[in-house]
């Protein structure tokens, strides 16, 4: 059965998924990862990827968080720092891959704003690695792959999907 993919239809500028968590779709990725509040707004103030540094005092912030939010039994919030942590390593190999970070030419469609993908736009031809964009991936990668295979973050997910789908 194929996951169902994050509603863009609804008004997360006015929803508190917090406290109306049946509303949350998990989705695919990183999907909705700058929509959900209240969770955008903790999380985003702490994510950082330019340096290594950066990165590491980032990731283990928000790998913090989630644990929290696991503590808390939210899953939502625990699936956010999670996001935030993926899209850490998603962003800096992009900035490591692509000079300035633009991956594809061209502006994305109105339509397709803050959803992933090219949206039938060309991808730019990739620029000599990054080195410290690449070890910034690297520590983000892995907080996020140690959230991936988190046991209770496993169960919160699995008991949350029985409750809401």
């Amino acid at each position: 059965m194929p996951r169902p993919k994050f509603d863009y239809s609804l008004d997360y500028d006015r929803l508190d998924l917090r406290a109306q968590p049946e509303l949350y779709r998990v989705g695919i990725g990183e999907q909705g990862v700058l929509r959900v509040q209240p969770y955008k707004g903790e999380i985003l103030p702490h994510w950082r990827f330019a340096t290594p540094d950066k990165a590491r005092e980032s990731s283990e912030h928000i790998y913090g968080m989630f644990l929290d939010y696991l503590a808390a039994g939210d899953f939502v919030g625990a699936d956010m720092a999670r996001k935030f942590l993926q899209m850490g390593f998603t962003r800096a190999r992009r900035y490591a891959n692509h000079k300035g970070g633009k991956k594809y030419d061209g502006p994305v469609p109105d339509d397709k704003k803050g959803q992933s993908g090219a949206h039938g736009r060309a991808e730019l031809p990739r620029s000599p690695e990054d080195p410290v964009k690449a070890e910034s991936a690297r520590i983000f990668k892995a907080k996020w792959d140690e959230a991936e295979a988190n046991e209770a973050y496993a169960a919160l997910k699995k008991a949350w999907k029985e409750k809401y789908g």
